[in-house]
């Protein structure tokens, strides 16, 4: 298990972003999408929680076998996806990641947000106060990202709201910009396989990483087209968004709906108190099923040799970078 803390300063309030992250996930997962591979969101409901209230239960599955590194392709089924499941009671959300193929790998990020630069460090007390690990902020505008995914109307560098007035930040802008906000993500991932756990956890943060500085850069740059969307608005644009997402990939289930009335089972529905088990279904789509009567091949090997991890492997995923900086340990 590899454990790391994530600080993301945004240039906004806690209560602009709940709207912002709401429009940036919906838009991220439609531009990411193709045939055939991208996200497919399943269910996407209230929910109830006794202790943190209400809430937003979303599962989607994410098809990227094309994404993944040479020795990644190797050994992992055509039909490949992660499973997502995230629990929003905004400013507080949980959201685990699971994978088809391989059952002791998860993914487990708590996320808070308060309006501060970073400087909060018993935030994750309750949650880890006697775990090591170590902190990494990520600046949305030093940090650099691929130049192949850089586009200069995303980079907060050159970017001005017109809305707001906010853009064209500075080399130390968290220390005087008002107003400021921190997303901070406790991030736990598990590969449990002796001889890979410690290079796969780690390739999985740097990826992690990455994703997250491109997400809010994002999520910053288009605040012009979701400052003055009310929670029912962007509501109704997560559910536009999310169906024309699937049929973008070739997915075509029933309408989404986003009601008042969780329909999920207690089980499903139940919030997580560690990391994730495996998905409940590892069915693929229809769409990409093998036919019943195709003959099977008898050629196949029956084993596979797993290629090098110290070859170089590129996962061509938006916002892929691992940046220089070095995080600092967490002071106990």
């Amino acid at each position: 298990m590899l454990l790391k803390e994530y600080r993301i300063c945004m240039p906004l309030t806690v209560d602009e972003y709940k709207i912002g992250q709401l429009y940036m996930i919906s838009k991220h997962s439609h531009e990411q999408s193709d045939r055939g591979e991208g996200v497919e969101v399943v269910q996407n409901e209230p929910f109830e929680d006794p202790h943190h209230g209400n809430g937003q239960f979303t599962e989607k599955r994410v098809y990227l076998n094309s994404k993944l590194p040479g020795w990644a392709r190797a050994v992992v089924p055509k039909i490949f996806y992660v499973t997502e499941k995230a629990w929003n009671y905004y400013p507080y959300t949980i959201t685990e990641y699971t994978c088809s193929f391989l059952p002791k790998f998860s993914i487990h990020i708590e996320t808070k947000y308060e309006d501060n630069k970073g400087s909060n460090d018993s935030i994750f007390d309750n949650e880890a106060k006697d775990v090591e690990r170590e902190v990494c902020f990520i600046d949305i505008a030093c940090d650099e990202i691929p130049e192949r995914y850089y586009k200069e109307s995303e980079d907060p560098k050159h970017f001005k709201s017109e809305k707001t007035g906010r853009g064209q930040l500075r080399e130390g802008w968290r220390d005087s910009h008002q107003p400021i906000m921190c997303s901070y993500k406790l991030v736990t991932v598990k590969f449990e396989v002796w001889g890979l756990q410690t290079r796969v956890e780690q390739f999985v943060h740097k990826v992690v990483r990455d994703i997250l500085l491109i997400g809010h850069r994002q999520a910053f740059a288009w605040v012009d087209e979701w400052y003055d969307m009310t929670m029912d608005e962007v509501r109704e644009f997560e559910r536009a968004t999310q169906e024309a997402t699937n049929k973008k990939i070739g997915i075509f289930p029933p309408a989404i709906s986003i009601s008042s009335i969780p329909l999920l089972p207690s089980s499903v529905r139940s919030a997580p108190s560690s990391a994730p088990s495996t998905p409940l279904s590892t069915d693929a789509p229809e769409f990409l099923s093998v036919p019943k009567d195709r003959p099977r091949k008898k050629s196949a090997p029956e084993t596979l040799t797993l290629p090098d991890l110290e070859k170089k492997a590129t996962l061509n995923l938006p916002g892929m970078h691992s940046s220089d900086k070095p995080c600092r340990p967490k002071s106990e």
